[in-house]
């Protein structure tokens, strides 16, 4: 007699799940990492010029000797130890073998450009090691990279083979990590730092380097340079700043604001006249007691 007995759900749950099935679930599931991937690892053999990593697929990664770190390394052992875990950027898919192929220097160089990314937003001080020069400049290495500065960015620039082995600090003015272009300015940082020093309500002493119909520039040591905008000339209206300001004048200014992110410093002369109009009447008296009208807050460059 044919029996028509079904295994009930319960039944069924309680069948052994033999090796063999194991085997084929891991066949089945398709363990793909993909180019671009971080994965954590460990180192399991070395053979020559390649160390093995588990990664924890069907197969070990292959991690060749030249992408172990970013610095050139003559043996793994000084970089990839074994059974600890690190991470590994993937930098070619699977082959036949079904094994990736894995770089720590393409990762760590990576993480540098996102620090000097960083860096370069938030103005931060860099250094760089002066490895050579050109015509245009120097040229060196920024943690581990290749970088330059122009010679119009450098604050001693009459001989640059001098600069050779030396470490300069300066503010990124250009980062690219497409076109591995990093560019340094001993200037810029020193600008900042100056900057750092200009406290605004503070009287100070500068020279007119140039006239716009919108205001003149200052002059306020150390390259840096306010705007003392038409409108704050005066608390009359001012119709013409060069028939005022000359290039190559000093004036006393008081310095209204600083933006050091953006590296403006913005100032003022019209907190200085005693009446509306007075340094449009008589500048010189204007400029003769701008200390009395400060209170004495008067800083020299």
């Amino acid at each position: 007699m044919t029996s028509n007995f079904t295994p009930s759900s319960e039944s069924q749950a309680n069948i052994p799940f033999s090796q063999q099935d194991f085997e084929q679930a891991l066949a089945d599931y398709d363990y793909q990492l993909q180019k671009g991937q971080v994965v954590r690892g460990k180192a399991v053999t070395y053979d020559n010029d390649v160390a093995y990593i588990d990664v924890g697929g069907k197969s070990p990664g292959l991690l060749p000797l030249r992408e172990a770190a970013l610095e050139s390394v003559a043996k793994f052992e000084d970089v990839i130890p074994f059974d600890e875990e690190l991470e590994f950027l993937v930098i070619r898919e699977q082959n036949a073998e079904g094994q990736v192929t894995l770089s720590r220097r393409e990762l760590q160089r990576q993480q540098i450009w996102e620090t000097l990314e960083q860096h370069y937003t938030e103005r931060k001080p860099v250094e760089m090691h002066v490895t050579g020069s050109n015509r245009g400049g120097v040229k060196g290495e920024i943690m581990g990279l290749r970088a330059f500065v122009p010679r119009s960015h450098l604050l001693a620039s009459d001989n640059l083979d001098d600069l050779i082995g030396q470490n300069l600090t300066g503010l990124l003015i250009e980062v690219n990590s497409e076109d591995n272009r990093l560019v340094l300015s001993q200037r810029e940082a020193a600008k900042a730092d100056a900057m750092g020093d200009i406290i605004a309500g503070t009287l100070v002493e500068g020279t007119i380097v140039n006239l716009k119909p919108y205001g003149a520039f200052v002059e306020l040591g150390t390259g840096v340079t306010g705007l003392l905008h038409i409108k704050q000339v005066s608390q009359k209206r001012v119709e013409s700043l060069e028939s005022l300001f000359s290039v190559g004048e000093t004036v006393k200014v008081m310095i209204i604001d600083v933006d050091e992110h953006q590296g403006r410093i913005a100032l003022s002369t019209k907190e200085l006249e005693h009446y509306p109009g007075q340094i449009l009447d008589n500048k010189d008296e204007v400029m003769a007691k701008a200390e009395s009208r400060t209170g004495g807050s008067y800083r020299e460059n």
